[in-house]
């Protein structure tokens, strides 16, 4: 099975490409998005929309996995990831794609075997999980790739989490 794994964020969204299943997986790609700041946000949302459809179109996944996004008392920052999430949700859509949703914990148990492991234990998983030589240079990349993979061991298990 081919996941595409997304970082979401509205100036940097991560996403990340890999193939096989929970007992064995392969790197396929990774990309960061970035958007200006100060550009208006339907430009914004668009570019992301953009490269989304282009990756879906390029890797031809055959489902899209996302982190969840949890915010306390940051309204503006939870807003504007918001106008991301919709265009992953809507390039997903337009591609007849389901998309599933893991908690950034659900992440960490699933790749460290901690819910509380920090953001380098979980580069370096991925870095071993997927045969890399090194680990990817984004973070948001890296977390991408870290949602796909969780994606596989939740199919396996059985667990998986569809919006």
């Amino acid at each position: 099975m081919i996941v595409l794994g997304v970082d979401p964020g509205i100036s940097n969204l991560g996403l990340g490409v890999v193939s096989g299943d929970a007992a064995r997986a392969v790197y396929v790609g990774s990309e960061l998005v970035r958007t200006k700041h100060g550009d208006p946000a339907p430009r914004r949302v668009r570019h992301i929309f953009e490269r989304v459809s282009s990756t879906i179109a390029e890797y031809q996944p055959e489902a899209v996995a996302v982190e969840a996004q949890f915010f306390y008392r940051q309204n503006e920052l939870s807003y504007k990831v918001g106008w991301a999430m919709g265009a992953v949700f809507l390039a997903a859509e337009m591609a007849g794609l389901e998309v599933f949703q893991y908690g950034p914990m659900e992440v960490k148990r699933a790749l460290v075997g901690t819910g509380h492991a920090d953001k380098h234990q979980v580069a370096f998983m991925v870095r071993a999980l997927l045969n890399m030589k090194k680990t990817p240079t984004s973070s948001h990349a890296a977390d991408a790739l870290a949602v796909a993979l969780t994606h596989l061991a939740h199919l396996r298990s059985g667990t998986t989490l569809q919006i």
